[in-house]
């Protein structure tokens, strides 16, 4: 009997549609989180108490409190959240906060914001992510925006996002260990390391030789590699139910973004000085006006890539997240169904796309600035080719 391959294929779309629909299970907090956001909200904007409970029971303000926590980091890996019984299956992890010392303790203390940690006489509470000093009774000040007004510590704790990113980084040196070794034994890789050896050379041939020049590209291949590769298998990492949003932090892309600028400032060579402060080719007075706008373009370049990979990946994670909503939001099950399943497999498709694409960019735009900073430029099309780029 032969059996057809079509429903097979068939099979294997509709798991990709339903991966991130498994992901709403998945959030930091789920219900716990949406109740407290919409308890907020009560506080905040509610007129009555007719109007507070409508809000409440709202699904549409129930999405919206979700996909705003999902985008944030959190102290938990919560796998999956039961609404009945108001329970989370997941695991927790360490807090470390500095407030006269050093104290470390488990997040499961804070039990998702529901309860108040003591440790060593103070106080703390779990308040929309972050973690406020408190009292016995857990008493949190809001402002006039509805914003919590109590102080807080330095906050140092292993989050999912931290956990994240140390995940890709054991999993990329074991990895690159394990490609290294293998050519030992021969010039051709084996195992895993013939799937990284065409992106190696995919990234050395066109993006380090082009951009930085032949004599110079190896200095920088090390940080290429490890920026690409991070970048990429934590855009991946966000495309499972994990609930993971580490390159839509816009403190990690930030911070991504300053490696970049700060390994462009100090292998900068006197050229590329020259240009900043003293543009060859031009008046005097031309030189003293275009020099702070030069020295502005140096921190423009940074921006561009943290904005480019953070407003990317966050609007990503948004469209299907919401995609995914029409489901719980729409009123009509059977013609919602399939249309957000449709859409949500036509984007994820494309984000699998994009999570490549954007540390493509990303890499390429880092070699570019650095081969800007290493290699002698051109003075009459230097500075074209520059405010094309930005």
């Amino acid at each position: 009997m032969v059996i057809s391959n079509r429903p097979l294929k068939f099979i294997l779309a509709a798991l990709v549609a339903c991966l991130p629909a498994s992901g709403f299970a998945n959030s930091e907090n789920d219900s716990t989180h949406v109740q407290t956001e919409v308890a907020h909200e009560e506080k905040v904007v509610s007129h009555d108490n007719a109007e507070a409970e409508h809000v409440a029971q709202d699904p549409k303000a129930k999405v919206d409190a979700f996909i705003d926590h999902h985008l944030q980091d959190s102290h938990d890996f919560v796998f999956f959240s039961d609404e009945k019984e108001n329970k989370h299956y997941g695991f927790p992890l360490p807090v470390i906060l500095i407030d006269g010392g050093l104290k470390i303790f488990s997040s499961s203390k804070l039990h998702h914001g529901e309860e108040v940690a003591e440790v060593d006489g103070n106080f703390y509470k779990l308040v929309h992510g972050k973690i406020y000093k408190t009292d016995a009774a857990g008493t949190i000040t809001f402002n006039e925006h509805g914003h919590p007004e109590n102080e807080k510590p330095l906050d140092f704790s292993i989050t999912k996002n931290v956990v994240s990113m140390l995940f890709v980084a054991v999993l990329l040196f074991f990895m690159f260990t394990g490609l290294a070794k293998s050519y030992k034994k021969g010039p051709i890789p084996t195992g895993f390391g013939r799937v990284l050896e065409p992106l190696i050379i995919f990234i050395r041939d066109e993006i380090a030789v082009p951009n930085i020049g032949e004599k110079k590209y190896r200095k920088y291949m090390g940080y290429l590699l490890t920026v690409f590769f991070f970048v990429w298998m934590l855009n991946l990492l966000g495309m499972t139910p994990l609930g993971i949003n580490v390159t839509g932090n816009i403190a990690i892309t930030v911070c991504l973004a300053m490696f970049t600028f700060i390994i462009t400032q100090f292998s900068a060579n006197k050229d590329y000085w020259g240009h900043i402060f003293w543009m060859p080719g031009v008046p005097v007075p031309m030189k003293i006006i275009l020099a702070p706008i030069e020295v502005l373009g140096t921190l423009t370049k940074p921006f561009a890539l943290l904005i480019r990979l953070y407003a990317n990946i966050t609007a990503g994670h948004v469209v299907i997240m919401s995609l995914i909503a029409m489901i719980f939001v729409g009123k009509n099950l059977a013609a919602d169904l399939p249309i957000s399943m449709g859409l949500t497999l036509f984007i994820s498709v494309i984000e699998v796309l994009v999570a490549f694409l954007q540390a493509f960019i990303f890499t390429m735009l880092s070699s570019l600035f650095i081969g800007m900073a290493v290699q002698d430029h051109d003075h009459a099309h230097h500075h074209e080719d520059e405010t094309a780029i930005i």
